[in-house]
């Protein structure tokens, strides 16, 4: 997908579930699946995950600041660049 797409499916999601940046946590991954289980089993509520294939490394890293930058909480254990994440 292409990052402006991304961007607004994200602000999609955001609005119409909760919209406050500040409850969402964004990262970059190359297994979403492993990722969202990792999350899972420490503790956080993963029900509201949702993951996007991007092929672009400078992409996803402007994805992430952009949202970044409106309050989201990063994931720390950063990853390869093949899906962006949130939840």
């Amino acid at each position: 997908m292409e990052k402006l797409q991304i961007i607004s499916e994200i602000e999609k999601r955001v609005n119409r579930i909760k919209n406050d940046y500040t409850f969402w946590t964004i990262g970059i991954t190359d297994t979403p699946k492993s990722r969202k289980d990792q999350h899972y089993n420490n503790g956080k509520d993963v029900s509201k995950w949702a993951d996007w294939s991007i092929h672009s490394e400078s992409d996803a890293r402007a994805i992430e600041e952009h949202f970044l930058d409106k309050g989201m909480r990063g994931d720390a254990e950063g990853g390869s660049i093949k899906y962006i994440y949130i939840f």
